[in-house]
């Protein structure tokens, strides 16, 4: 299997993309293996940390534009071409002989509420869906060999698995302009001095030093880290959530106001009490990011593990995280 999925006994999942002949690119069936792992990932409560590799020159380079754009073309047509577009959107069609029509975006990590730590080691070529999942990682390890490059521009496409949004938030605005617009192949030690990466270590030492940067999150509670990582990324992507919520609101007024009967005043009166209920609603979801960060900290100070770490530390012994 191209996409490799190792579970140690230290809580560190490996996720290696081991396409060598497509330099790691990534067709229909292994973008679809790529979003499995993160969700394996994810779903695993003895899964703390992940670290994400590739084989060989490439870490990973996005779609295999030989094998996957045919794949897509033919799979559209033999459903019906533009009326597949109406099917989604009246159906609610999400899934399709097995492939879900978002597994490109999701394996690339745009959109995934994943809190768990993500460390990328980066051993080679890093472009298109490869820099779109790298700004989805926490922490970048890369060895002196490693370029990154956003080289649509270069081939009159768009960069749309999230790095348009995520590059500019994560390093310096010039910096991620010159990544963005000039679409030059970008070396390791520049692409450090840019902000895009925690260290440039030699090949034969990229995944030890990842390990060493995982072993260091690992010491420390799990639920508190992802909790901290939580409250970091709604912070930073705050906008997300808000838009969500005000959408489903002026969708559910849109609703409400449909059901007058402008020769019923009764049914104007209860459609105004329903859109009342529906602001109200909307005013107690919305939230600042500091008021989402103290519900989440209301929560890590309920959990077994802050029990357990200040007890350790009076005890002067390790912490024995739970998890809980």
């Amino acid at each position: 299997m191209p996409i490799h999925y190792e579970n140690d006994d230290e809580h560190i999942v490996l996720i290696t993309i081991d396409r060598p002949e497509a330099r790691n690119s990534a067709d229909m069936e292994h973008f679809k293996l790529l979003r499995e792992a993160w969700e394996r990932f994810g779903a695993d409560d003895d899964a703390w940390v992940a670290i994400i590799t590739g084989v060989e020159q490439s870490f990973f380079s996005g779609a295999d534009l030989k094998k996957y754009i045919p794949e897509i073309t033919k799979f559209l047509s033999g459903l019906g071409g533009e009326g597949l577009q109406k099917q989604i959107a009246d159906e609610g069609l999400t899934e399709i002989n097995g492939y879900r029509l978002d597994d490109g975006t999701k394996a690339v990590l745009r959109n995934v509420a994943l809190y768990k730590p993500v460390i990328a080691a980066v051993n080679g070529f890093c472009t298109a869906g490869g820099m779109e999942m790298l700004g989805g990682t926490d922490l970048r390890i890369a060895c002196p060999e490693a370029k990154f490059a956003v080289m649509e521009p270069k081939r009159g496409l768009f960069a749309g698995g999230g790095t348009t949004v995520r590059l500019p938030r994560q390093i310096p605005w010039p910096y991620a302009m010159e990544f963005l617009l000039c679409a030059d192949l970008i070396p390791a030690e520049r692409a450090f001095e840019m902000g895009l990466l925690n260290a440039v270590v030699p090949r034969d030492q990229l995944l030890d030093t990842a390990r060493e940067f995982a072993r260091r999150m690992i010491a420390n509670a799990p639920l508190a880290v992802q909790a901290t990582k939580q409250s970091a990324l709604q912070g930073l992507y705050h906008d997300e959530d808000e838009v969500k919520r005000v959408r489903t609101a002026v969708k559910a007024l849109h609703e409400v106001l449909a059901t007058i009967d402008t020769d019923d005043p009764a049914s104007s009166k209860a459609a105004i009490t329903a859109a009342a209920r529906v602001l109200e609603g909307l005013g107690k979801e919305l939230r600042t990011a500091f008021e989402k960060e103290s519900k989440i900290s209301s929560w890590i100070f309920q959990t077994e593990d802050a029990k357990e770490g200040p007890k350790a530390f009076a005890e002067k012994r390790p912490p024995v995280w739970q998890a809980k």
